[in-house]
C-alpha cells in the first residue's frame, strides 16, 4: 500500500514537470520569434500582445502551445522543443491568419495553421540541415501565404479588405505627412508580431532587454539604422512611422551580429549587422513590390532573405 502511495507520488510529479517544461517551451517560443530563448520575454511579450487585444493574445498562447504539443507528439528533439523551436513559427501563422482573414471562425483556420506550420518547420528544418543555415521565419512566411493565396479558390477563406491586389503601373509613392522617428522607432519593434499600441511596443523593448543588453542595444540600432536608410532613399513616410521598414532590420542584424554571429572581431560584427540592417530595407521594398499583385504582406521575407544572404557568404567569406 505503502509502495502504490510513493508511485502514484512521483507519478504526480512527474506530470507537474511535464506541464512546467511544456508551459515553459511555449513561452520560449514566443520569445523565438525575436531570436531569444528566454521563457520570462516570452511572458512579457504575450502581455503586450494582449494589452492590445486579450483575444489576440490567446491566440497567440495557443498558437505557440499546439506547435509545442505537435513537435512532441511527434518525438521531435526534445531540446530543440524546449528551446521554443517549433512554437515560434506557429505563433507567427496562428497571429496573420487571425489578423489578415476575415470571418467570424477565421480562429480556428488560425489555429489548425499553427498545426499544420510545426509540421512544415519539421520538414524545412530537415531540407536545410545540409546547408548550415538556419529555418528562421521561413515556414511561417511560406504557410501563410499559400493560405491566403487559398482564399482565391476557397470559399472558406475571406481576405480581410487590406490585402488588395495592386496594378505596378498604378501605384504611386505617397509622401503625405510628416516622419514620426520616435514613434516609427517603437512602431519597429511593434511590427514584429503586428503591434502599432506605443504600451505593447513599449513591453516588447522591455522584453527585448530583460534578455540581454546585447539584444537590447542592437534592436535599437538596426531600428534606427533601418528610418535612416529609409529616409535617404524616398520611402514614403506613413510607412516609416508605421515601422514597416524597421522591424526586417531588428531581425537581420540580431541574426547576423548577436545569434549566428561569427568569430570575428567585435568592430566587423558590426559592420555586418548594419549591412545587414541596410540590405533588410532594400528586401522590403523589393519584396512589398513583388507581392503588390497578390495582395500579400512581406512578413518577415526580407528579414529571412537579408540574413540568409550574409550567413550563407560567411561560409566564403570568414571575415564577414
Amino acid at each position: 500500500m505503502k509502495k502504490k502511495h510513493i508511485y502514484e507520488r512521483e507519478e504526480k510529479m512527474l506530470n507537474i514537470r511535464n506541464i512546467q517544461s511544456l508551459g515553459l517551451a511555449t513561452l520560449r517560443g514566443i520569445s523565438q520569434v525575436i531570436l531569444i530563448e528566454n521563457a520570462f520575454s516570452g511572458f512579457i511579450i504575450l502581455l503586450a500582445i494582449t494589452v492590445s487585444s486579450y483575444f489576440l493574445g490567446i491566440i497567440a498562447l495557443l498558437s505557440s502551445l499546439i506547435g509545442t504539443l505537435v513537435a512532441k507528439i511527434g518525438g521531435a528533439d526534445e531540446a530543440k522543443i524546449n528551446q521554443g523551436l517549433f512554437g515560434y513559427n506557429s505563433l507567427l501563422t496562428g497571429i496573420a491568419l487571425e489578423l489578415f482573414l476575415n470571418e467570424p471562425y477565421q480562429w480556428i483556420i488560425a489555429l489548425a495553421g499553427a498545426a499544420i506550420t510545426a509540421i512544415v518547420t519539421a520538414a524545412i528544418m530537415h531540407i536545410m540541415k545540409g546547408t548550415g543555415l538556419p529555418v528562421l521565419t521561413f515556414p511561417y512566411i511560406i504557410l501563410t501565404w499559400f493560405m491566403l493565396l487559398a482564399a482565391y479558390r476557397l470559399d472558406t477563406f475571406t481576405l480581410s479588405p487590406e490585402l488588395v491586389p495592386q496594378y505596378l503601373s498604378h501605384r504611386k509613392l505617397k509622401f503625405v505627412g510628416e516622419t514620426h522617428l520616435l514613434e516609427g522607432i517603437l512602431n519597429g519593434i511593434g511590427q514584429i508580431f503586428f503591434l502599432e499600441q506605443n504600451v505593447s511596443c513599449f513591453l516588447i523593448l522591455v522584453a527585448v532587454c530583460f534578455a540581454g543588453w546585447k539584444f537590447c542595444i542592437y534592436v535599437l540600432l538596426g531600428n534606427i539604422i533601418a528610418l535612416l536608410t529609409a529616409l535617404f532613399l524616398g520611402a514614403e513616410h506613413t510607412l516609416i512611422t508605421m515601422g514597416l521598414y524597421g522591424y526586417n532590420a531588428i531581425l537581420t542584424i540580431l541574426a547576423v551580429s548577436v545569434v549566428f554571429q561569427s568569430n570575428q572581431n567585435r568592430f566587423s560584427i558590426i559592420l555586418t549587422g548594419i549591412f545587414g540592417a541596410f540590405l533588410a530595407v532594400i528586401m522590403t521594398a523589393s519584396v512589398s513590390t513583388w507581392l503588390l499583385p497578390y495582395g500579400l504582406p512581406s512578413l518577415t521575407m526580407p528579414f529571412v532573405l537579408s540574413s540568409w544572404v550574409i550567413l550563407a557568404a560567411r561560409k566564403v567569406l570568414p571575415r564577414l
